[in-house]
This record gives structure tokens, C-alpha cells and sequence, in this order.
């Protein structure tokens, strides 16, 4: 049995696609290979808590805070009121960290963007357990110094799964792009972030290993036809309306923003169509969804984390299983695993045609691409798609296909755990297999 520590930003009760991921490798190489992961984190929920109080945090009186699915998990203090130079003084009082040869504009980038956690820090330099690999996602937080620094400590290997979305202005900064060749290994999504990440930062491809994101497929698939989101949210009278969802952060990055104002437009031409929002908002979606639906004819359903239990909640599920479509015309994601649960409901996607995402959507194959925040193109395609019952079919079967037979959490866990155990073997001085 292998020992591994997880390094997330956050964990669940925290929604995004990285900590999922993280979720999602921790229980299946639990129960199919017998690893132990323990798995230390923040206490940040939201990611304003990461840098500042005013964010959301979990309490330790909630159920979930030591233990998701279960599995164990040590959430530690955020601390907030120490100013920049303190942090960096402590940073250098450690011969691990100075071991990593970072640049203080690297860590002083990285500090500013959190979650700065001195307590686990101490615990894991002091700490006699030994781990056989430490993996961390996701760039550019500070959990990945903490990897970096207990991997040196305990002179184990550490991997960093960085999701770099390469096409957001915020990730293309110098300074803190300077800690992703100091991990031994990392994991890229796609073959094109792959190859980003070793020609603009000077790390050996060999060193990058590609495995993709994954979905529960059988949970999408085979979901309960007694629960019905139109059922539930829409009118009684308009049950047969069309159904527009979105579901991740609701910023510009995600197109979020880009698809609440083609709404006007479509409505114009075709008024019988929902639109429904899921996921954490922002202040610039709510601003912006207060003056659309100020329009009569705008039918918006928005939900929050709040409004649900989690990623599996019965009306998420039922969403995405009786929309006609999903539109997602995201700049920033290094795969998009929302796509995978549409392709494992059996419908059609629409997407921007930047960075990895046409690696992973085929435009007119198994979804439609679109110029990043393209009003009249997201309109236009909205409105083919709701219109063309067969195209819908036809993307969504593909899509459905691709999922079953690549891109499940299972075989996203098989390809991890022979990634890790290459890793160890090769150490050992073993064959690699």
C-alpha cells in the first residue's frame, strides 16, 4: 500500500472542477487500489476566502469539515491578518523553502493570491510521516509552495496538476510561472497545455503527463426520471419550453456574462426558452442579470451552491438531463468537466473556440465552437441549436459516446495510479510498467 498527500486549494463543500477532481481521485484510489491519501487543506470555501475574511469559510461544527464521502480531511486556518513582509520572513526562515531557489517576485506573486496556512506548513516540516508522492493542484495558489517545501523536507517526489488556462491574461504573468519546473512531474489535460507548459517554461516534456478529467458517467446516465427541474422550477403552463443551461462560475472568464447578454437577442426570435444559471456568482453576473430580467419576455432560473446539495444534487442532475442544450463559451478552463456531464446526459455543447477547448470539443462532431465573447455568434448558435432537433441529437449522441469510452473518473484513476506507481518504481529502481 502507497501513502500519498493531497495538497488542494480547498475541498468539498468548495465547488469547482479542481478540488472534483482531487475529490473524486482520493475516493476511487482509495476503495480500487488501497492507497492511503490524506488529504490537508484550507478552510476556504469561496475563493475571496482565500485572501481576505470576507469570504466564506467552513466551521468545524459542520459534518463535512473532517470527513467528505468517507474520506478524511484536516482543514487548517487561513491566516489573514500578517502583512506581506511577515510572510515572506517566514517563508525564508525555513532551509526548505530557501532550497527551492524561488525569486521574491515569485513569492510574493504567489502569497498575494493565497490561501497562507503557517500552521500547516509547521506541521508538515515536523511531521515523522513520509508520503511516497506529493501532489498539489492547482496554479497559481500558495498550497503549491507548501508541496514544494514538504516534498524537499521529505525528499519525496511531488506532481502538480496546474490547470493552466493558458489563453487568460492572469496566467501569463512571468513571476509565478517560475514554481511549475521546480515540481518533478506535472499533469496537463490536454496535449496543448502540455505543450504550452514546456515551451514557454523551459520544463522537459517528458517530465508532463497527459490524463484527461473525467465524469461519473452512470450518475448522469442513469438518473431518476421521477425528479424534474422543469417540474420543480419552471412554470406550470411552459414545461414545454426550451432549456438553455449553464452551469459553472458565473464570471466574464466562463462566457457566464457572454451568454446572459445574447438573452435579449434570442428572445427576440424565439421566446418559449429557459435559461438556467448554475454555480457560484460574482458581482459583475448579478449586475448583469438584474438588467435582463428587467426584459419580459427573459425567463431566467439562477441557483447558487446554496441551492443545492452538492455535485451530485438531484436537481443539477435533472437539469442537465432535460435541457435542450449546454452552453459554456468559456476562455478560461484547462478541459471543462461541465462538458463531460452534458456529453454523459446526451446533449450537445456549445463552447469557445480558444485554448485546449477544441481538443476536447469538435465543433460541428460533438458540439459547437464560438469566438470567446462573441454576442451575435453565441446568439446564432443558441438559436440553430434549438431549432434543429436533429443536430442536437446527433452532437449529443457523439458527445455521449466519446465520455463512456474515455473519459470516465474510473479511467481517469487508472491512468493516475499507473502514473504515480511509474513514478515510485522508478525511484525504487524497479521496471516501470
Amino acid at each position: 500500500m502507497c501513502s500519498f498527500l493531497y495538497l488542494p486549494t480547498r475541498y468539498f463543500p468548495s465547488i469547482s472542477g479542481a478540488e472534483f477532481y482531487f475529490q473524486r481521485m482520493a475516493e476511487i484510489l482509495t476503495k480500487l487500489y488501497t492507497h492511503k491519501i490524506d488529504i490537508y487543506t484550507s478552510n476556504a470555501i469561496d475563493f475571496t476566502a482565500l485572501r481576505s475574511q470576507k469570504g466564506k469559510r467552513i466551521n468545524k461544527s459542520n459534518p463535512l469539515f473532517g470527513k467528505v464521502n468517507d474520506i478524511s480531511v484536516k482543514r487548517f486556518p487561513i491566516k489573514y491578518n500578517v502583512t506581506q513582509d511577515e510572510k515572506i520572513r517566514f517563508m525564508k526562515s525555513f532551509e526548505s523553502y530557501q532550497n527551492l531557489n524561488l525569486s521574491d517576485k515569485c513569492l510574493k506573486n504567489i502569497i498575494s493570491n493565497g490561501p497562507f496556512i503557517p500552521e500547516l506548513i509547521e506541521i508538515l516540516l515536523n511531521q515523522e510521516n513520509k508520503y511516497d508522492l506529493i501532489h498539489s493542484t492547482y496554479y497559481p495558489y500558495f498550497n503549491l509552495i507548501i508541496a514544494l517545501i514538504a516534498g524537499e523536507k521529505m525528499k519525496c517526489p511531488t506532481i502538480c496538476t496546474p490547470f493552466f488556462h493558458f489563453t487568460n491574461p492572469r496566467y501569463l504573468k512571468k513571476e509565478p510561472a517560475e514554481i511549475l519546473p521546480k515540481f518533478d512531474f506535472l499533469i496537463a489535460c490536454t496535449l496543448m497545455e502540455k505543450k504550452f507548459l514546456y515551451e514557454n517554461f523551459n520544463i522537459d516534456q517528458h517530465r508532463i503527463k497527459v490524463i484527461p478529467m473525467g465524469v461519473d458517467y452512470r450518475k448522469f446516465k442513469k438518473f431518476n426520471d421521477k425528479v424534474s427541474f422543469k417540474q420543480k422550477f419552471f412554470k406550470k403552463d411552459e414545461k414545454r419550453y426550451k432549456m438553455v443551461l449553464y452551469c459553472g462560475y458565473k464570471n466574464y472568464e466562463k462566457g457566464a456574462i457572454s451568454v446572459l447578454k445574447s438573452i435579449p437577442f434570442i428572445i427576440k426570435e424565439l421566446n418559449e426558452v429557459y435559461f438556467v444559471f448554475i454555480g457560484p456568482p460574482t458581482q459583475a453576473f448579478n449586475r448583469e442579470l438584474s438588467k435582463v430580467r428587467k426584459l419580459e419576455k427573459a425567463r431566467i432560473i439562477n441557483l447558487t451552491p446554496d441551492n443545492l446539495t452538492g455535485y451530485f444534487d438531484k436537481y443539477k442532475l435533472s437539469a442537465f438531463k432535460e435541457t435542450d442544450i449546454y452552453v459554456m463559451p468559456s476562455r478560461s478552463d484547462a478541459f471543462g468537466i461541465a462538458y463531460l456531464e452534458a456529453w454523459a446526459s446526451g446533449k450537445p455543447v456549445l463552447a469557445a473556440d480558444i485554448g485546449a477547448i477544441p481538443e476536447v470539443v469538435e465543433n460541428e462532431y460533438d458540439g459547437i465552437l464560438v469566438k470567446f465573447d462573441d454576442i451575435n455568434s453565441i446568439k446564432c448558435n443558441i438559436l440553430k441549436l434549438l431549432r434543429t432537433k436533429s443536430l442536437r441529437k446527433k452532437l449529443g449522441k457523439t458527445g455521449e459516446k466519446k465520455v463512456k469510452n474515455n473519459f470516465t473518473w474510473k479511467i481517469v484513476a487508472e491512468k493516475t495510479h499507473k502514473f504515480y506507481h511509474s513514478i515510485i518504481n522508478t525511484l525504487n529502481g524497479k521496471e516501470v510498467y
